[in-house]
């Protein structure tokens, strides 16, 4: 494999970093292990993928000057000046059916929107505005020159840099390689990420609840977000609270995914193998991240596995991996923009924090009954087990370490989840 992680690349010796210095040293320890196999693959199986190499275009587009309407294309120096003109139509110009012959004084072509404009025209007027009889096309005055006419190359010309390494493909690039004539793109292949749930208390979806046990969530949450970034999941299954199966279910993992994740049994309980599994095999550093919600993360490496500790709360652990998470799986596989993007909106709420602690907060966004911009809206209550917070929200408030107080109306930043859920 190329690339390979650097030896217990994640060591961390600050005792307590802000969110924006663990975000910087993930950025600068994150490699790619990516690369060891590309893929040429068609356009049809792009979607979410990770592009290899730059696209550039082998020509212009449009290719040829074309009419954005439909009306008749004509030569604006044979217009008048203080009155109508008229034209003799001399045949037309559909989309894909070119006028083959140039156009001369005193000439016109009908066209359709699409159509090639025929040489010598420089301008169309629009069918509404004229009037026809015959052979005789009459327009009136005050056509401005090159009116309805799109320009060769206006979109995209020849030799551009139309997608760009290490961009993650959605419906609209793919769109845009399609137009260029790109029928395959060279790809990274998809990172290799495995997940685990721990603990005995938890079972399987569809099966009958044993007194004491919950459901597992936290596998369908992680494997959904990791799906969503382009990246090959591995269901893995709930590791039960035994040191032995623990330690051989993380070993027998890392030989074949670039990353392992877990959620819960991390800490130093009797019954949380999971730090002593991943210190044995390689390594683990916890990083204590002023956050909440979310306790220290664990990242750590097992072989050229790189591993990821995340909160057993089903609400720390998907905001844990939103955060911070997703950038490490992102960079891994190749992708450059790795930031999500937050959006200002104000506040509809009251709120006091310490100081020194980045929060996320769930809220949705609410329509103001005046029309003016919707306002977040926190859900209550604010448990880090309730799932419903995630459902019946549209993202989440994030509010900053120097922040202490906030008064409804305030502005802050909100991070949708279609923005990092995708």
């Amino acid at each position: 494999m190329m690339n390979k992680l650097a030896d217990d690349c994640f060591n961390q010796v600050e005792d307590l970093m802000s969110t924006a210095q663990a975000l910087a040293i993930l950025r600068q320890r994150t490699v790619i292990v990516t690369q060891d196999h590309l893929e040429n693959l068609p356009l049809s199986q792009g979607l979410g993928r990770i592009l290899a190499k730059d696209v550039t275009s082998p020509l212009d587009v449009p290719p040829h000057d074309n009419s954005a309407v439909d009306g008749y294309a004509l030569r604006h120096q044979d217009l008048s000046t203080d009155g109508a003109s008229v034209f003799r139509i001399q045949g037309r110009s559909a989309a894909g059916h070119p006028f083959a012959q140039p156009l001369g004084p005193g000439q016109t072509v009908r066209i359709f929107t699409g159509g090639v404009m025929p040489a010598g025209s420089d301008t169309v007027v629009m069918q509404e505005d004229v009037e026809t009889a015959g052979d005789k096309l009459t327009v009136p005055p005050g056509l401005k020159l090159g009116a309805n006419r799109r320009h060769q190359g206006e979109d995209t010309k020849l030799g551009d840099v139309v997608l760009a390494k290490g961009q993650r493909l959605r419906a609209q690039d793919l769109g845009l390689a399609a137009s260029v004539g790109h029928g395959e793109l060279a790809l990274y292949r998809r990172l290799r990420v495995g997940v685990f749930s721990t603990g005995d208390e938890l079972a399987e979806p569809g099966t009958l609840l044993p007194s004491g046990a919950v459901y597992d969530a936290n596998r369908q949450i992680l494997m959904a977000l990791i799906t969503g970034l382009g990246a090959a999941v591995s269901d893995l299954g709930i590791l039960p609270d035994r040191a032995d199966a623990v330690h051989a279910g993380l070993e027998r993992s890392a030989k074949t995914h670039d990353v392992l994740l877990t959620s819960g049994g991390i800490s130093v309980g009797e019954e949380d193998h999971v730090r002593g599994a991943v210190e044995a095999l390689g390594h683990l550093n916890f990083w204590r991240v002023a956050i909440k919600p979310g306790r220290p993360l664990a990242l750590g490496q097992i072989g050229n596995a790189a591993f990821v500790g995340l909160p057993g709360n089903p609400v720390a652990a998907m905001v844990c991996f939103l955060r911070f998470a997703r950038p490490l799986i992102l960079g891994m596989a190749g992708a450059v923009d790795l930031d999500p993007i937050l959006y200002r909106v104000a506040s509809d709420f009251d709120f006091k924090k310490k100081a020194g602690r980045r929060e996320w907060l769930r809220a949705r966004l609410d329509r103001q009954p005046d029309g003016t911009a919707p306002r977040a809206v926190l859900f209550q209550p604010m448990g880090s087990g309730i799932i419903n917070s995630l459902v019946q929200t549209h993202g989440l408030v994030e509010i900053g370490e120097d922040v202490t107080e906030i008064k409804a109306g305030e502005p802050v930043d909100f991070l949708p989840f279609d923005e990092v859920a995708q």
